[in-house]
């Protein structure tokens, strides 16, 4: 498979792990979100919103939130956590909303996923004048040793670099700032598979590839001596956040 073909069909492979995707993935620090928001923002909208892992979290601020997903999988997964919050279909480059809608666009775990040639100009539309882009990602703290050692077993040929370094956003939005938290998440050795399970290049792998993957992944689990016979482990992450204002 072409790389083009490749990025394409691992962008539109997470509804056919939705369940594990929900089960696995962590949400985010309050500290990341605080960052992100700007000051009095009441309307958000939650961009490539998966199963609403950061859209809980908005919710549970009293904000006014709107979740766009573009996998009917992710959506109905959303709708089962979050039934009061409208989930349209949706995507970056096409936002179902009216003009100057929201007061935030924020996005987690997707940006990678869009073009900004596109997506930029419609967040733009629908954002009040002064509003901002957020864009944040979970990353793996590989400065832990059983942690760099997970991500050389999963990081396959089939791997998409996320660009959350520096992410691509451009005028009419101003310089993107950056910051990052350090956090962790207690998990269990099955939320390590179901973590690696539910990564696009995983998803997308033929079967045998990815079971082989997975058992190698066990292996690490039932060897390394941090991770052999605690029933939890505590992940590390760094959250790396950017964002971008527009002119009020």
């Amino acid at each position: 498979m072409a790389g083009s073909e490749r990025r394409k069909a691992q962008a539109v492979s997470f509804g056919a792990a939705a369940v594990t995707y929900e089960r696995a993935r962590p949400s985010y620090p309050d500290e990341a979100i605080d960052w992100l928001l700007p000051p009095g923002a009441r309307r958000v909208l939650d961009l490539g919103a998966g199963t609403g892992k950061l859209t809980r979290a908005l919710r549970d601020r009293g904000l006014d939130v709107v979740a766009v997903e573009p996998s009917a999988g992710m959506r109905d997964q959303l709708a089962r956590v979050l039934a009061g919050v409208p989930a349209l279909a949706g995507t970056a480059e096409r936002i179902p909303l009216a003009d100057h809608a929201v007061d935030a666009v924020l996005v987690a775990q997707a940006w990678h996923w869009v073009d900004p040639a596109r997506a930029v100009p419609e967040a733009v539309r629908v954002l009040a004048p002064g509003g901002r882009l957020g864009l944040l990602w979970n990353i793996r703290d590989e400065r832990v040793d059983w942690v760099a050692q997970l991500t050389r077993i999963i990081h396959t040929p089939d791997y998409v670099d996320n660009g959350s370094d520096a992410p691509v956003v451009g005028p009419p939005f101003g310089p993107v700032e950056r910051f990052d938290v350090e956090w962790s998440r207690p998990t269990t050795p099955a939320g390590i598979i179901d973590l690696v399970a539910s990564r696009s290049y995983i998803i997308t792998m033929p079967p045998d590839q990815r079971a082989a993957v997975l058992a190698r992944v066990q292996r690490l689990l039932d060897t390394h001596p941090a991770l052999a016979g605690p029933a939890e482990i505590s992940m590390p992450y760094v959250t790396r956040c950017s964002r971008a204002q527009l002119a009020p």
